[in-house]
């Protein structure tokens, strides 16, 4: 593992982050789905990330999979990741639009145009911090508006809470307490009385960044392997070097080492190159 490779803010390195979830091998103890993911047409999908570039980490190859399907696939990310850089002279203005745009071309690089990229406009860190019931109405919002077919989002545990950091945390349960709002009509009855939007219940729930134990469907990405890190070094301020001292493009050698790197730490099942996921066609009424 190249341990220069680094996320900011505390965040454990890109490449460990990238590795940890291509992963979750292990035989599933949560019934597998009916739904065959990666099969689906035509549907309505929206994910939810907490960061730009926690899509890409977890899921890029599956999305590309669902983008080449002709899905309207919809990227609604949470914060604008404007702390995540060691170099003294970045400001978080600067980095927020550094990572906007990074975010939007590697969308573009798995299919997914930049006007299906939306920012919920949090400062990074400071999710946590926003007013749980404004935000959980937003949330409500998109899904009443979008009537998704899916929706994908960070893993807030299955039977039991899981601990996430910063940002990441708060992003899991605020999108599945907004799933459970949406599909009755007495949570925001303002949304119905004012914007016309009528209840939704989402068919299926997708989850990504989960532990093998809870792992209960793979996604087959290896004719997407090549896109899929293509699009993680389209994150190029959140690499080494530019993570230090920001550079907008790679220096080929960099880039080829870094790409190998990533190369060497997807996880194979079955032969295969896989994304793991925990799918539900419900939320935990408990």
């Amino acid at each position: 593992m190249n341990s220069t490779l680094s996320r900011t803010c505390g965040r454990v390195p890109a490449l460990l982050v990238f590795a940890a979830f291509w992963a979750g091998i292990v035989s599933p103890q949560i019934p597998a789905p009916a739904v065959a993911l990666e099969k689906l047409k035509g549907k309505t999908i929206l994910l939810f990330t907490p960061h730009p570039d926690d899509d890409t980490f977890c899921c890029a190859g599956t999305l590309a999979l669902l983008a080449k399907q002709n899905n309207n696939i919809h990227i609604f990310v949470y914060t604008n990741d404007d702390k995540g850089s060691y170099d003294p002279d970045m400001s978080s203005q600067r980095l927020a639009q550094i990572r906007s745009m990074e975010e939007e071309n590697a969308c573009k690089v798995i299919g997914i145009a930049s006007e299906n990229v939306h920012w919920l406009q949090f400062h990074d860190g400071m999710l946590e911090y926003a007013n749980p019931l404004d935000l959980v109405e937003e949330v409500t919002k998109i899904i009443r508006s979008y009537r998704p077919d899916v929706v994908m989002s960070i893993d807030p545990g299955s039977e039991y809470v899981r601990w996430h950091k910063t940002d990441h945390r708060m992003a899991a349960n605020n999108t599945i307490d907004a799933v459970r709002a949406a599909e009755w009509h007495l949570y925001f009855p303002n949304q119905l009385l004012h914007d016309h939007l009528q209840p939704w219940h989402v068919p299926v729930e997708v989850y990504y960044y989960v532990i093998p134990q809870d792992a209960n469907y793979w996604v087959d990405i290896t004719s997407m392997v090549d896109l899929k890190l293509q699009a993680a070094t389209a994150h190029v301020s959140q690499f080494d070097p530019s993570i230090n001292k920001y550079r907008p493009d790679w220096d080929q050698a960099d880039l080829k080492r870094e790409m190998d790197g990533l190369r060497k730490e997807a996880t194979i099942k079955n032969g295969h190159v896989v994304e793991a996921f925990r799918i539900s066609g419900g939320f935990n009424q408990q």
